[in-house]
């Protein structure tokens, strides 16, 4: 007589049920409620109440020098003086575009250089320990160096940058490579792909967790030391960058002006983490089934 106990077929059918339901995962837009709820007023508010404590210190008279702490009316005025004088804005570009071009010049050097040290053990072994110790070399150590090899040019600045920036970019590149399970190399190799083939289609896609972590602390480590540089060196040849104008406020004696610059040195900061590198690690993680879209 056949047996008509059904509970096995009914428990994998309830497996498979669960899989799909999360296979088919909402992936529409949330709603701006939502939206504005989890992500917007968070921020805005973490900001506000940061404005608000610092208006009372010194409405509080618990901080009442200016020359010490302006209030933020004075650092806003400050600002809006800039805007009017058409000077925000080229603040903000010369340093962002110098960032980013010095960036892109240690994204260029930096991750085939941590391919090869990855890859080959002659040249771990040789330079793997002088990578870990530039990351770890403050990068206004560099300047003064900079400036009497190449003066006070651009060139300088982006010497700066990339010898700050390329240890972090492939050190991350290295790390990422180093957890790649030998299954994939060896499947990999199976199906014909070695060479540059294999680091296209195998090691690159596998090390992207490690190598995005690498760009981005390489980003920081680039924004730090331009920093440095425009602090330290400034010439009129260079513009006026951000870190200019900290240390034109620095020297005026002007509190205004030096937080104007904290500031935008940090909304720049903020705005190239979430504008880049946030999506690219969301992207990272979607590819591995580690975030749900939306």
């Amino acid at each position: 007589m056949a047996s008509t106990d059904t509970t096995p077929v009914q428990d994998i059918g309830s497996v498979e049920a669960g899989l799909d339901a999360l296979d088919t995962q909402v992936t529409g837009r949330p709603p701006f409620r939502q939206t504005f709820r989890e992500k917007i007023l968070p921020p805005i508010t973490a900001i506000l109440l940061v404005v608000v404590i610092w208006q009372g210190l010194i409405t509080l008279n618990i901080v009442d020098d200016p020359s010490k702490l302006p209030s933020p009316g004075d650092v806003w005025a400050e600002a809006k003086d800039a805007w009017l004088k058409g000077t925000l804005l080229e603040y903000i570009w010369t340093s962002v575009s110098r960032g980013l071009f010095g960036f892109a010049l240690a994204l260029l050097i930096g991750t085939p250089l941590g391919l090869v040290v990855a890859r080959v053990k002659f040249v771990r072994a040789a330079i793997g320990p002088i990578l870990s110790g530039l990351q770890s070399l403050p990068s206004v150590a560099w300047v003064p160096a900079a400036v009497i090899w190449l003066g006070l040019e651009p060139e300088m600045m982006y010497a700066v940058i990339l010898l700050g920036a390329v240890p972090s970019i492939a050190n991350g590149l290295v790390s990422g490579v180093d957890q790649v399970p030998p299954l994939f190399l060896r499947a990999g190799r199976t199906l014909g792909a070695t060479g540059l083939q294999g680091i296209r289609h195998i090691v690159m896609p596998a090390a992207l967790p490690g190598y995005v972590a690498g760009l981005k602390q390489g980003w920081a480590f680039s924004w730090r030391s331009l920093m440095a540089a425009e602090i330290i060196a400034h010439a009129p040849d260079l513009g006026v960058g951000l870190g200019q104008l900290l240390e034109v406020g620095r020297t005026n004696s002007s509190m205004s002006t030096v937080f104007l610059a904290i500031l935008l040195i940090l909304f720049v900061g903020i705005a190239i983490d979430l504008l880049i590198f946030s999506p690219l690690e969301r992207w990272v993680l979607r590819s591995r089934g580690l975030l749900v879209k939306g």
